[in-house]
């Protein structure tokens, strides 16, 4: 068997940049208030983005730097943008009684291989455009007004596919598999909630953002908590599978389409098949989302951007946003312990963030 560390050492790229959905040129419908609030999470995902994480200095510096960052955030001209506090800026800025409860620096999971260099930072600057160049380039003049702030580490993410289907976003990773089916719809606007129904899914506004409990400051209420991965391919050692073994360590085939022959934006009766006949038990999704009795749907709203940093550093930017971090990304991760895709995949970075709804300007609690 090869070993994680040598598969990672093998490299490779594999850009399956084909289309995905039949109904690909559908116009989403997103509430304004939604996309006004939390844009960079609520808008369409551009086709490119950048990920910068930050370290600014102590005291009042740490507050001047995340305010110059998100007034420079722009309100329309195609580029999308979002600034997001991690629990490290807090301290810095002698803040650390407005920090939410639940944001700490992201805990190392089963199987993370974390580099320094690529894990954690004060703020996150999150800047998306419709080509690389275009992100590139803002991201430079967004860094820029914030001169005291150090870039702690910078990833270039790209969404092959990139395109709407269904009222979900879907893009096509390197490993050649559709992703997005699994997100909340978009498809009733100005409602927060997917199609009414008395069993009506949950729509992105409401899962992503954060209401008011313990442990949640008053300027926390209608953020989001943002999680970031790094996940390093082992693209040969992928590509070397038979598609069948590839479809069922993921638990759908690489349109989306469940095992069991379930359309893709529907959902398999795990109950009836319990040994795993069809759709594995260990199979991603399945342990992502079993549909057991006590473990709810995860809620949370998915963005995975491929990235590609030469022949032996290659992958996902996985981003997610959520309301409640342990009914989003963390109980699922934890869930997703020893799962089969491990053997082809290794997190060596990201970090846990915090993006404030700034609808209605900077929170005073966070400025000074």
């Amino acid at each position: 068997m090869v070993g994680r560390r040598t598969a990672f050492a093998l490299g490779g790229l594999v850009v399956a940049a084909c289309a995905v959905g039949a109904d690909s040129g559908e116009a989403p419908a997103f509430a304004a208030a939604d996309a006004e609030a939390l844009p960079a999470a609520l808008l369409p995902p551009a086709a490119h983005v950048v990920l910068t994480a930050l370290d600014v200095p102590p005291g009042q510096d740490a507050a001047r730097a995340y305010a110059a960052l998100a007034r420079a955030t722009p309100a329309s001209g195609g580029v999308q943008a979002g600034v997001a506090l991690g629990a490290s800026w807090f301290a810095k800025a002698g803040l650390e009684a407005a920090r939410p409860a639940a944001l700490i620096p992201m805990p190392r999971f089963t199987g993370d291989v974390p580099d320094d260099a690529l894990t954690h930072g004060d703020l996150l600057l999150h800047v998306g455009a419709a080509t690389a160049e275009a992100a590139r380039l803002a991201s430079g003049s967004w860094l820029r007004s914030a001169p005291s702030a150090r870039v702690r580490w910078q990833r270039r993410g790209f969404r092959p596919g990139n395109q709407v289907s269904g009222g979900r976003v879907l893009a096509r990773n390197l490993f050649g598999f559709v992703e997005g089916h699994g997100n909340p719809s978009f498809r009733a606007a100005g409602t927060g909630r997917s199609p009414a129904g008395a069993d009506a899914e949950p729509g992105p506004g409401e899962v992503v953002r954060v209401a008011a409990g313990p442990g949640v400051p008053a300027w926390a209420v209608g953020g989001s908590h943002q999680v970031v991965r790094v996940i390093r391919f082992a693209t040969r050692l992928w590509d070397a599978e038979p598609v069948p073994v590839q479809e069922r360590v993921i638990g759908r085939r690489r349109d989306g389409t469940w095992l069991d022959g379930t359309p893709a934006a529907g959902r398999p009766a795990f109950a009836d098949d319990p040994d795993g006949t069809a759709t594995p038990l260990d199979a991603h999704v399945r342990r992502a989302n079993p549909g057991t009795p006590g473990t709810p749907a995860p809620r949370m709203l998915r963005r995975g951007y491929s990235y590609h940093e030469g022949p032996q550093d290659q992958g996902m930017l996985f981003v997610a946003y959520q309301g409640d971090l342990e009914l989003g990304f963390a109980g699922v991760q934890r869930r997703l312990a020893g799962q089969p895709l491990d053997r082809y995949t290794l997190t060596v970075g990201g970090g846990y963030f915090f993006l404030p709804d700034v609808s209605r300007g900077l929170p005073a609690e966070l400025t000074g």
